[in-house]
């Protein structure tokens, strides 16, 4: 029998992928499992977005390969979108790439820019996949701690501690997964700073800008970042499109094009229809952004009742589609989720597997309707 890789006995399936399963599996069985654990807009694209995808989807040509790097209106699209609502107006056609949503970004831009051996900022808490595919590529992972007293922004003093020589990449993410500190200008400054100072890409993930987030920011707004930073951003969350699977990688000239070295190994392009559709969804105005800030503000009320109900303590200033509540002292987040799950049929995500500094911790999503997350507070 042939045997596995290494790569994949050094990674696990993802947390998600797996509890999904239970959660699934519990339904089926006629439990009234409620899902608060994952980030998938339960609400609908804008029509005109639809529409776009329908008329482009009868078209005979629209079923082709198409263009590794996107066709130009969507890029152009994107361009616009960044001018209109984060005044980064200095980014030109061939610095953007389309991707087939942004975690395909983190493996082609992480096969891009690092070797077997190389060390990789990752933030803790943060996103998963950071370091799931930094391990699948054989990278060292360096994580580096956010803390609720420092506000869940890198302490700059410990970073210089930490031994920098091979690191390659650093993995940075406001407003900020799972605990929903808001972006700062001024920590923006000082990543740049830090990026520029140490030689290091700083690679911004940028989905949740628009999502109670009074002034969406890029990292791009800093001077100087084009030349050390990427930003990734997603239609997923602001567009409600997340089976659609539609990104952007922006940077400079010279990282993108690497980075479509890459891709154009790995893809095929992406769906005539949804580049459409995805068009469409650039050009949505702010009405479309403050009903859906209207809604998850609304449901995020709903949650901080949950949570105090549960005994839970939680941060109101932050944003994102996320609510990170701490448990009392000495509880455990897993065990703290599986009573939920079988004696509730609830489901929430325990913090510590987005790291050390999640222990303790639970994640709520806003991705919920009104009505469900009510009867979740009639079951507590």
């Amino acid at each position: 029998m042939t045997s596995f890789s290494d790569r994949s006995n050094n990674i696990q399936e993802y947390y998600f992928s797996q509890k999904l399963k239970e959660v699934k599996r519990m339904q089926l069985e006629g439990k009234p499992v409620i899902n608060m654990g994952i980030g998938s807009p339960d609400l609908s694209p804008a029509p005109s977005v639809i529409k776009a995808l329908n008329d482009c989807s009868v078209l005979p040509d629209a079923h082709g390969y198409q263009s590794y790097q996107g066709i130009p209106e969507l890029r152009q699209a994107f361009l616009k979108f960044y001018a209109n609502y984060y005044q980064v107006k200095d980014l030109g056609i061939d610095e953007v790439l389309p991707l087939l949503g942004s975690k395909e970004g983190i493996l082609h831009i992480s096969m891009a820019f690092t070797n077997p051996g190389d060390s990789v900022l990752l933030p803790d808490p943060g996103y998963p996949t950071y370091t799931s595919v930094s391990k699948m590529l054989d990278l060292t992972c360096v994580p580096y701690s956010l803390r609720e007293e420092n506000g869940w922004y890198p302490d700059f003093e410990q970073l210089e501690l930490l031994d920098l020589e091979k690191v390659k990449l650093m993995w940075v993410n406001y407003p900020h997964m799972p605990t929903g500190a808001k972006a700062d200008f001024s920590v923006f400054q000082k990543l740049v700073e830090f990026a520029e100072k140490h030689q290091i890409l700083l690679v911004h993930d940028n989905p949740y800008s628009f999502i109670l987030q009074e002034k969406p920011m890029s990292i791009f707004q800093v001077e100087g970042a084009k030349e050390v930073a990427l930003e990734l951003n997603s239609l997923s969350k602001t567009a409600n499109m997340a089976g659609w699977r539609i990104g952007a990688v922006f940077g400079k000239r010279e990282f993108i094009e690497v980075v479509t070295r890459v891709k154009s190994n790995v893809d095929s392009g992406m769906f005539l229809g949804l580049q459409r559709g995805a068009i469409a969804a650039l050009e949505l105005d702010e009405s479309w952004f403050n009903a859906l800030n209207s809604e998850y503000a609304q449901r995020r009320v709903l949650v901080w009742d949950l949570a105090e109900k549960l005994g839970l303590s939680f941060q109101k200033d932050t944003s994102g589609m996320f609510v990170w509540a701490k448990l009392n002292e000495g509880r455990d987040s897993k065990i703290f989720v599986d009573d939920l799950l079988y004696k509730k049929n609830l489901f929430v995500t325990p913090g510590d597997i987005f790291g050390q500094n999640g222990a303790g911790w639970v994640r709520f999503s806003l991705c919920v309707s009104q009505e469900k997350i009510k009867e979740a507070i009639n079951r507590i």
